[in-house]
């Protein structure tokens, strides 16, 4: 009996101690390298505004300061050729990217060859470019590429924003392929040839057709470091394994790194303006993970995870993090994302900013 009770306890005690020393895939941290970022494209005209920011605490502090404190290393901001208002224009986009830059951080510059907003629904050619042959719009995209890359100088940059379809119809349509790799091309042509140490992404929203997607850039031999996909439940599917098997496979087909450009996950699904908000319904979300402060934290968390056990995950960016209900309670044109920023509705910070920590 008092061999048993020792073999027991000897037993006790290396279960703890291996329980205590095993780490689980999801308790590795990721690479000191690691993007940790946030588009905050919106933030030059929500300051214009005069909005106030808190920390968790109350304390008034800026989103740039709040972030950097935080440890999110990279800023993204997109960039449009010649928007109908001032913002996201090359004159406040460089002028942000230096106050990035100022802070600490690295820049992705997500260029979207347009006017207005590219996603896989819209890639409307710039006006000044409308009417251009092909190959004179090219020469324009290497111009424009090498112009902005020069004065930015990212540490990152996109040629093109969820080019699922092309970018720059009609010309650039991804169903004329031979088109679209040479304006690819010319934009990376651009981006290298601006003498800088940036490193070029390419942007597919989504997971359905990525391997499609990449597998075409591989046999045209496109010049690029890094896949991105922009992975939102409500329009991407709410399996998570599906995303750590779509970046594997992607991993595994190219051999390249591999980002989440955009993402955001709700904190509540209440409102706090009059603008139609993204999400609002249980069924929007994914099984586990509540509309809640916690739950937010835990899906980035968990999509941190994946990318870091994908080998080559490099990164993420969350998206909208700073678009609060900037225009007050009562405007129906403010934000369609106030319950998926990283501030509350009073704009305090949430507990997702600890997703920035290392």
């Amino acid at each position: 009996m008092r061999r048993f009770a020792i073999f027991l306890t000897v037993f006790i005690v290396i279960v703890a101690v291996t329980g205590c020393h095993k780490k689980s895939n999801e308790d590795v941290p990721p690479p000191d390298n690691f993007i940790r970022g946030a588009d905050l494209s919106f933030l030059p005209e929500i300051e214009q505004w005069g909005t106030q920011f808190y920390t968790a605490d109350g304390t008034p502090e800026d989103v740039l300061t709040q972030l950097y404190k935080n440890g999110c290393n990279t800023v993204r901001v997109r960039l449009w050729h010649t928007p109908a208002g001032l913002h996201s224009s090359l004159a406040e986009v460089s002028a942000f990217c230096q106050r990035v830059h100022d802070k600490g951080m690295k820049v992705i510059l997500d260029i979207h060859y347009s006017d207005t907003w590219a996603d896989p629904g819209n890639q409307a050619t710039p006006a000044a470019w409308k009417k251009l042959p092909l190959n004179t719009l090219s020469d324009s995209v290497y111009k424009y590429t090498l112009k902005a890359v020069s004065l930015i100088r990212p540490e990152f940059v996109q040629i093109g924003n969820e080019i699922n379809g092309g970018f720059m119809w009609e010309q650039g349509r991804i169903s004329k392929q031979a088109d679209f790799i040479q304006l690819l091309k010319s934009g990376v042509k651009g981006a290298r040839d601006a003498g800088v140490q940036t490193k070029i992404i390419i942007h597919f929203a989504g997971l359905t057709g990525s391997w499609w997607f990449f597998d075409l850039l591989k046999t045209n031999t496109v010049d690029y470091d890094i896949m991105a996909l922009s992975y939102y439940p409500v329009w991407h599917g709410k399996d998570l394994n599906r995303v750590q098997t779509t970046l594997d496979s992607l991993v595994s087909l190219t051999s390249k790194e591999v980002m989440i450009a955009e993402t955001a996950y709700p904190f509540t699904l209440q409102w706090n303006d009059y603008t139609n908000n993204i999400l609002g319904l249980e069924s929007q979300l994914v099984q586990g993970y509540p509309a809640s402060a916690s739950g937010q934290l835990d899906f980035m968390n968990k999509l941190k995870n994946i990318l870091v056990k994908t080998g080559k995950g490099v990164g993420f960016c969350y998206w909208g993090g700073e678009w609060v209900a900037f225009k007050g309670t009562t405007a129906a044109d403010g934000s369609s994302w106030e319950n998926q920023a990283l501030f509350d509705f009073s704009n305090k910070a949430l507990p997702v900013m600890r997703v920035f920590n290392k």
